[in-house]
């Protein structure tokens, strides 16, 4: 197996599992494992040259609106340092879920990369967030590594989760993944919707073998974020199916090689680095709009993503979900109406005061009937048995592509398309209600 990100290997990454199906989760991450050493030393200057998404999606444009002030992010991951240059003052007190030893240091490197790629400076030459403006608030969740040297919390991840949901983060970002459903897990993500937390999680890595989509991101409280490349095309690797909320940057991104943070390497950040940008873009939506409820903010993403003009109305992409990331769109052109701020563009219903942040305890019976039809022209939510009634288009230009379609990312002058043996095209299906 080579390194890099978008490689799928043993919770942070493969398919094993630990203490059974209940507990089973999986996290897309870096080759490499170990415990965090001392302060990172110098990085190359030139690692900010290879964020091309920054660019593609005008990210200079958006910082003169917003950087992500005001803004706090949950990263349940493997522990983030915040002893990197670019993450100098950005990390905040966090949780260590594994209850080993109270720390919520990085002994994998993955869980800095996210944490950089959603709020780094770029501070000495590392890599520079999309919202650098927001705060980090760190996590740590153990894989199967780092259980074999210490006796951990058997339900970390669930209990990160709701540790998230009490807090006052808006966002809760799970660049994690696991094969099976959890129920503890479950009702953790639900009770974080209930919370008005947005949760975005990445789909996984196996979308040119197995094709294998992951929990969390297919509850239906959860955002599922596809990757793309920097030609605007959805990557191999990236899980297809009705998991797929939105698509954002995944491919050519660098990453933290190990825990050392002596270097960064190039390959793939895969659907975890295209998580981070998901939450980063949230981040900046929220920021610019302070008042508004996680349901209007996912909407505005929603309704402000990158189409093609061949994009039937009403539906949804297997492979990008309502399309790719246009933080830039929704703020300064004002793409995207808020709508209803208690009704979930996820799941079509209605959730707790609005979804606001000081909802109180979680609703009863929040499980939703995987058989319900969604309404039309709302994408719905997920299927987590099945992707069914597709209907196979060519993704074109978008409406309000503008300068947001360099490198063909945003969809202004290059088609965006699902990459699949036999041919290139977006497959669009019918959301069913969860």
């Amino acid at each position: 197996m080579t390194a890099g990100m978008s490689q799928v290997r043993k919770r942070f990454g493969s398919y094993g599992f630990r203490r059974g199906p209940l507990c089973a989760v999986a996290v897309i991450g870096a080759s490499m494992l170990g415990t965090i050493g001392a302060a990172p030393a110098a990085v190359a200057a030139d690692i900010q040259s290879k964020q091309w998404y920054l660019d593609a999606m005008n990210a200079d444009e958006i910082w003169k609106s917003t950087t992500g002030e005001g803004i706090k992010i949950v990263v349940i991951d493997s522990g983030v340092n915040a002893s990197t240059p670019s993450l100098k003052g950005q990390v905040l007190k966090g949780l260590d879920a594994t209850e080993t030893d109270g720390k919520t240091d990085d002994f994998d490197g993955h869980g800095t990369t996210i944490a950089e790629l959603i709020a780094g400076t770029g501070a000495g030459g590392g890599l520079k967030g999309l919202a650098p403006g927001a705060k980090i608030i760190p996590m740590r969740v153990a894989d199967e590594e780092f259980e074999k040297k210490h006796r951990s919390e058997p339900l970390d991840n669930s209990n990160a989760i709701r540790a998230a949901a009490d807090g006052d983060a808006q966002i809760i970002n799970l660049s994690v993944g696991g094969e099976f459903v959890d129920p503890y897990e479950k009702e953790a993500v639900e009770y974080a919707q209930s919370k008005g937390k947005l949760i975005f999680a990445a789909v996984g890595n196996t979308g040119d073998k197995a094709n294998k989509a992951l929990y969390p991101a297919k509850y239906p409280e959860a955002v599922g974020v596809a990757a793309s490349d920097s030609e605007g095309q959805v990557a191999k690797y990236s899980v297809h199916g009705d998991v797929v909320d939105i698509a954002a940057p995944g491919s050519d991104i660098p990453y933290w090689c190990d825990e050392t943070f002596t270097k960064y390497c190039d390959g793939d950040g895969g659907t975890s680095a295209a998580t981070a940008l998901a939450s980063a873009s949230a981040a900046l939506i929220w920021s610019a709009n302070p008042d508004w409820t996680a349901n209007q903010v996912l909407r505005v993403m929603f309704e402000s993503a990158g189409r093609g003009d061949d994009w039937k109305p009403g539906t949804v992409s297997n492979y990008l979900g309502h399309g790719l990331v246009r933080p830039n769109v929704a703020i300064n052109r004002g793409v995207g109406k808020p709508g209803d701020p208690d009704l979930s563009p996820l799941t079509n219903e209605r959730t707790a005061a609005g979804g606001s942040a000081d909802t109180g305890a979680p609703s009863e019976g929040s499980a939703k009937d995987d058989d319900a039809a969604s309404k039309p022209g709302s994408g719905g939510a997920k299927d987590t048995e099945t992707d069914k009634d597709t209907d196979a288009v060519v993704a074109g230009n978008a409406e309000d592509g503008g300068e947001d379609s360099q490198l063909g990312l945003i969809l202004g002058g290059v088609a965006v398309v699902a990459v699949l043996a036999g041919g290139a095209f977006a497959v669009v299906r019918k959301r069913r209600t969860a």
